[in-house]
Parts: C-alpha cells; structure tokens; sequence
C-alpha cells in the first residue's frame, strides 16, 4: 500500500505541475452552494480582499501557485511584456491523459498486492464470509442468531477433512430417531472385515462419462455388473441369465426409470398402484414432478381398471409380508421393489423371475451413503428406455460409487465362496443373528408394556442357508392398543420415539413403522423405553 500512497503522490504532483502549474478552477465550479455565480471582476475583487488578509473564502480553497525557478524575473501567470494579451491557458488534456494512464497503474499495483498477501488461515474466512459458518438452525432463530465476525466451531471430535460418521452417539435421555431406515446396525460388521471392502481409486480413473459402449447401460461398470449376477446366483433370490442389469443412483431413481419407460407417451397419464400399506416414498416420487406420464393412483386393492403400473415391495415395507401382484390384465405391468430380499430379513423360498426387478447396497448390505441400486430388465426396449431416463437425468452414475459397491459385493460373495474364509466375515449370517436377536428383544418389550402388538411371527425353508429361517422384517409394524390412543406416531413422539405414521403408508394412524437397522446404543434405549410405557 506504500506504493499506491507514493503512486498518488506523484499524480497529484503531475497533475498540479502540468503547464507550469495548476490551472485556476472557475469562479463557477467554487461559488459557494446556494450563491450565484460571481462575475469575473467581483472575483477580483474578492481575490484582492484574500489576498489582503480579508475574507478566507475563495483564498482558502484556492492553491498556492508554483514558484517560478529561481533567477527567471517571472511572475506566476503574469502577463506578457508591453501590455499584450495574457497568455492562454494550458489545455486541460495533456494532464487528463497522464491521470487516466496513473490510475491504470494503480489498479494493477494494487491487485499484484492483493494476490501476493498470504491467505487467509484453514480457520479463520473472510468476515464476509463467515456468516455462512451458521447452524442451519440458528441462522432462522434471531435468539441464537451469529453475528459476521463469528464462527461456527471445529468439533473436536472430528479431525478437519474426516469423513462423517452419520447420526452422533445417543444417551437415556436423547430423542431416538428410528423413522428413517438408515442400515447403521451393519457397521460393527465392516469394522470387522479388514481391507476386504476397502478401494483406492486412482487420480486419473474413472474420467471418462463412459463404462461400457457395447452394453445397453453404457454406464454400468462391468465389475458391478459381474458382482451383482455373481451375487444373484450365490444367494439365489432373483434371475440373472437373459437379463439386462441396470444401475441407478439408489433404487429410487431405478423406479422413476421404470414409470418413465413404461407408460405411454401420449394418452392419459399411467395410473401407478400399490397394494396398502404400501411403501411411503411411492405416492410422494410418483407425483413429485407432476408428470403428464404418469400419476398415482393410491391402493391396489380396490383400483378399477386395465391401465396400471402395480408396485410390488416384497419382503414388503412396512409390514415385511411376502406380496405377489393383486392387478391382472394385458395392459397392465408390475414392478417387483425387492431391496429386502435377501436371507438376514427373509428366508429365501425361490428365485425370482419378474419382468423388472429392483435392488440396492442400501439394504443388502448396509452402504445407504454410496447410494447404488441395480434393476434385472428382460425386455432390452424397456432396458433401454430405463437407460434414457438416467442418462437424461443425471448422465450415469457415479463410477466410484460402483467400483465401491463392486467390491462391496466381491466381499460378500467371497466370504462364501473362498475356500478359507472366516464365518465371521460372513454377511448374511451376521445379519440374520443380528435381526433374530433384536426382533426378540422388541417382542418382549412389547409384551412387557401391554399396549402393542405386532405381526405373527412366520418362517419357511431357506434355499440359501438350507434350513428352517424365521422371517425378521427390516422394520416393524407396530400398532398401539390403548383405547385413549388414536396417533401412535404422536403418543410415541412424546415419549421422545420418532416412527414414521401408518397414515403414510394409506394405513391406520394407530399404526407406526419402526425401523430395525439402527446402531445396538439407539435400539437398545428404545427398547427399554418402550416396555416402560403403560
């Protein structure tokens, strides 16, 4: 900044100096605000009475003129010698020209100082920009509103750049939030695995927008696509040979795919069905866009008509039941939602063989955050529709997110297949242990409360683990008895347990979805919460 002072130092000099010096301002630009402007003789006169030791007025404003250089016998701006005519002013341009070129300089000198100061610190961001640091919270309450000079604190508990580690730790007294069906009970798994899931993705892989060009999902990485059917076969839950698999971001976006490709593109819009209770997220993707494609229809069970897309979710969400479509007819379709089919939720009775069957790491091996989900499609003009849908939506999908549920999977398969492995690196037995124990758990607290019920226990024959297998739901249906109690989403929210209403899956408000799939700290707080209550 010391070069912009002396930069401005100069030009005020030049500025002055130009033509011997400064030129004298007009009597108009100083009259004082408010007066007329003042004739060129009252400007003499008044300049006499300055210079006088009169008023100050236009004395003061007016500077001081260059000394001529010694020994030239000149006077500032006298008059040239034998009573001619006073010599003219110097034209304004030539110092106009040399300000315009200073001030260019200035500006360049004062951004090479700018951008060669040190940066701000990892911590500390500019003023202005620290008013962005606010809680989410606190930035729409004026009570605990931040001001722009503070700053949202690190916690201590993470190391800066760490990734997160989802909902925080629970004690007695916190609220226990099991709405969502976030699959963190499977971490103590996947602590357990070593590098067995682990992944290093070089800097310069997966650049490309392209996976496979010769496949119908030229986004699919052909590792996942070998994963998911080296899968499919160990478990035996669903088809693979004359598929076509289709990757998605989560099984969502596969289900949007699947509406888009299957419903007429003129015409009245595709009624979209589901059987109640049916999944909550259905009603709500279906008509988020308000597309002229397609619209919700509500309850299976009592549509009439012959035009439908009918949603099966089998093991079903909420009540774990095992559905088969309800709807029959030559222009109606199903899709078959079957993210919790697989053994650690339900015995697996038979392979699956649908037109169009929907996946997801979500549930099958708890990885919700990598968000991958897969579709098995044996129509290829259905796959490739599905295909348009993503490509136009989000152009692909991730190519990390699929290498990383590829080994994901490779884990899984491994652990089974690998002469060698350990039994305690495998998934699906740790799964069912898991939900057996937790399903015991809930059912006798339950019981020991006296006011819920849940569904009848079932069991089948398991192809994949050869034997007898009880069915343990992801979530639980829970209803509340009590006469006085018509909301048990309410009544539970006050005893600090969030579930999700059985309003929301077109079902009895005294009904709730609970979710299974917590971590052992939440579920086994609000087991014992749940018992207490009478």
């Amino acid at each position: 900044m010391a070069a912009l002072r002396q930069l401005g130092t100069a030009v005020e000099g030049n500025f002055q100096g130009a033509a011997g010096g400064m030129v004298p301002p007009s009597p108009r630009v100083l009259a004082p605000n408010g007066s007329a402007p003042r004739s060129p003789a009252a400007s003499r006169r008044e300049e006499a009475a300055g210079n006088g030791g009169g008023s100050p007025g236009l004395a003061a404003l007016r500077p001081t003129p260059a000394k001529p250089p010694r020994g030239s016998g000149k006077k500032p701006f006298a008059a040239p010698a034998g009573g001619g005519k006073p010599r003219k002013r110097a034209p304004l341009w030539p110092a106009a020209l040399f300000v315009s070129v200073a001030m260019n300089v200035g500006l360049v000198l004062h951004h090479y100082v700018n951008s060669t100061s040190p940066p701000h610190p990892p911590h500390h961001p500019p003023q202005e920009h620290q008013a962005c640091l606010m809680h989410p919270e606190a930035a729409g309450s004026s009570s605990v509103r931040r001001t722009a000079t503070q700053e949202e604190p690190v916690p201590k508990t993470r190391a800066a750049g760490a990734p997160s580690t989802g909902k925080p730790a629970v004690t007695p007294e916190s609220v226990i939030n099991l709405d969502h069906g976030d699959p963190t009970m499977f971490e103590e798994f996947w602590r357990g695995t070593g590098a067995a899931a682990e992944i290093v993705i070089p800097g310069w892989q997966t650049m490309s927008y392209f996976s496979d060009v010769g496949n119908v999902c030229w986004f699919l990485e052909p590792g996942l696509d070998h994963e998911v059917r080296r899968l499919h076969r160990l478990v035996g839950n669903a088809a693979v040979d004359g598929y076509h698999v289709l990757v998605g971001t989560g099984s969502t976006q596969l289900f949007m795919a699947a509406l888009y490709a299957l419903s007429p593109p003129a015409g009245a819009p595709m009624s979209v069905v589901s059987t109640a209770p049916y999944y909550s997220s259905y009603p709500a993707v279906t008509d988020f866009l308000q597309s002229g494609l397609f619209r919700w229809a509500g309850d299976a069970s009592s549509f009439e008509g012959d035009t439908y897309i009918e949603l099966v979710c089998s093991p079903n969400n909420p009540d774990g039941t095992i559905r088969e479509a309800v709807l029959s007819s030559e222009s109606g379709v199903a899709v078959h939602d079957l993210a919790y089919n697989w053994p650690q939720y339900t015995p697996i009775t038979r392979r699956a063989d649908h037109d169009i069957m929907l996946f997801t790491v979500s549930k099958s091996t708890g990885h919700a955050g990598t968000r991958i989900g897969w579709a098995l499609v044996k129509d290829r003009d259905v796959a490739k529709k599905m295909t348009k849908f993503i490509e136009l939506n989000t152009i692909g999908v991730s190519k990390d997110s699929q290498l990383r549920a590829a080994k994901v999977l490779r884990a899984v398969s491994d652990a089974y297949e690998l002469p060698g492995a350990g039994e305690e690196h495998r998934l699906f037995d740790y799964g069912r242990r898991k939900m057996a124990e937790r399903w015991s758990m809930l059912r006798e607290a339950a019981a020991a409360s006296g006011i819920f019920s849940l569904p009848d226990e079932t069991s089948g024959y398991c192809n994949f683990t050869k034997d007898m297998a009880s069915t343990n739901p992801a979530f639980a249906w829970l209803r509340c008895d009590r006469e006085d109690v018509e909301d048990c989403a309410s009544f539970l929210r006050g005893h600090k347990i969030l579930t999700r209403s059985g309003s929301q899956f077109g079902a009895d408000p005294r009904y709730v979805r609970v979710s299974m799939l917590d971590r052992d700290d939440a579920y086994d707080i609000f087991v014992k919460r749940l018992a207490s209550l009478k």
